[in-house]
């Protein structure tokens, strides 16, 4: 094994890591935003780190920058995607009765 398939391994199993943890964030948590805000390390980290070992692993070439441009796509958009998620849920009053409503818009 060498010095890159080693630090794929070291990346691909903390992307793992955090997806798993936002899995199980997003069963044990009681309210919506706060299961909306256990997604965030899974397309913040949890993606990019697992397309990054897969391109350190795959090495230079067309494939890589597939993988490279699929883990740049997913955290630009992840935290957007999330935002139009919860504004989505405040717009459609799927609120629980226990959270502030926030200031009328």
């Amino acid at each position: 094994m060498d010095v890159r398939h080693g630090f794929a391994l070291a990346l691909l199993f903390c992307g793992a890591a955090a997806l798993l943890l936002s899995a199980l964030a997003l069963l044990a948590l009681p309210t919506p935003y706060a299961r909306l805000h256990a997604l965030a390390p899974a397309t913040t980290i949890g993606v990019p780190l697992l397309t990054l070992a897969l391109a350190l692993d795959a090495g230079a070439g067309r494939e890589a920058a597939k993988l490279l441009f699929i883990g740049a796509l997913t955290a630009v958009s992840g935290p957007v995607i999330s935002i139009v998620i919860g504004r989505t849920m405040a717009r459609e009053g799927e609120l629980p009765d226990d959270e502030p409503q926030g200031p009328p818009a």
